[in-house]
């Protein structure tokens, strides 16, 4: 983790910002107190695509069927 004050920071943003993209925690001070840590941003998840399991997954003909073990609770 690097600590670096705002003076300096601003002055060097798009290095600071570099370092934050290859995963390194960069730590903007004021008045020698953390104000602002650059880390990088986790990537996007691609959207499910519908149908994509198509064929995959089937259901059993007697699903809906009452379980033999459960008939005193259905009445």
């Amino acid at each position: 983790m690097q600590q670096i004050n705002l003076a300096e920071a601003l002055k060097d943003m798009p290095s600071l910002i570099e370092a934050a993209i290859q995963g390194e925690e960069i730590v903007i001070t004021k008045d020698e107190r953390p104000v602002v840590k650059l880390i990088p941003v986790s990537p996007v998840q691609q959207n499910r695509k519908a149908g994509s399991a198509k064929g995959l997954v089937t259901i059993a003909d007697d699903f809906d069927e009452p379980i033999a073990d459960f008939e005193d609770y259905l009445q």
